[in-house]
């Protein structure tokens, strides 16, 4: 499992999957290519490694490929994965599926890959880029949250009921430099849950992420990751901007 290091917002889950699968939790000095393999340093001596489980962004990967100040990856790693002398999990470009931009069109991948019709309802999705949609959200940005295509962790997010005109203008303005990189979405009224704070219990707003194992079939775990917002009034439940997370019970099948 290859990590970006412990001041990573995510750090417990590459260690907890590394020791759950056991194998080694290396970060980007721990290994180095020779001869065109990507070998692992130990105190026994080099060691071969055939597959890396990456949670390291595409541009920090190798700074001969993509960052040359990158010091989180491996210099020569993709000229190794090119020869295909390496699997990376994760493999390069999959960060596509993240970008903002693509949720709208998820409806129609289900109906044009699985010729069926989905089951549940996207959020209602404006794409900047089309300045149509753009109009309508500087109108009613307050309302809204506009988020960055390319962003992730709850960062460079506006959540209009709760900013201030300042913020809100500032925001404005840099949709106005560049609207195709922002997409907006409605305010959620997310759940709440009585949770523990400093002050005793107090409601915070909570989501729920199901996982899906996808192989021959598909099976929802039974469970999930429930993340909640622990400063009080924030819909922001992301680990990286102060939230946390509670345990989830399936108690009975529907």
């Amino acid at each position: 499992v290859l990590t970006p290091g412990r001041y990573n917002s995510a750090y417990f889950e590459h260690a907890f999957l590394a020791q759950q699968m056991g194998v080694e939790l290396v970060e980007g000095p721990d290994l180095f290519v020779k001869e065109g393999f990507v070998f692992l340093r130990t105190t026994s001596g080099p060691r071969r490694v055939d597959v890396i489980y990456r949670r390291i962004d595409d541009s920090f990967l190798d700074p001969l490929a993509f960052r040359q100040d990158s010091v989180l990856g491996v210099p020569g790693l993709m000229s190794v994965y090119r020869a295909g002398r390496v699997a990376i999990a994760n493999a390069v470009g999959t960060g596509v599926a993240d970008d903002k931009s693509i949720y709208p069109y998820v409806p129609d991948m289900i109906r044009f890959y699985l010729s069926e019709e989905p089951l549940l309802n996207n959020v209602p999705t404006w794409q900047l880029r089309k300045p149509d949609e753009c109009g309508h959200v500087l109108s009613n940005i307050k309302d809204l949250v506009v988020k960055e295509v390319h962003g992730s962790g709850g960062y460079g997010m506006l959540v209009g009921p709760a900013a201030s005109k300042d913020e809100i203008e500032a925001y404005r303005q840099r949709i106005l430099a560049s609207p195709a990189d922002f997409i907006a979405q409605p305010t959620l009224a997310l759940s709440t849950c009585p949770t523990f704070v400093e002050a005793g219990i107090a409601p915070r707003h909570i989501d729920l992420r199901p996982f899906l194992l996808c192989g021959r079939d598909i099976q929802l775990v039974p469970g999930g990751l429930t993340r909640v917002a622990l400063k009080d009034g924030s819909l922001v439940v992301n680990s990286s901007q102060g939230g946390g997370t509670k345990d989830t019970w399936v108690l009975e099948d529907a």
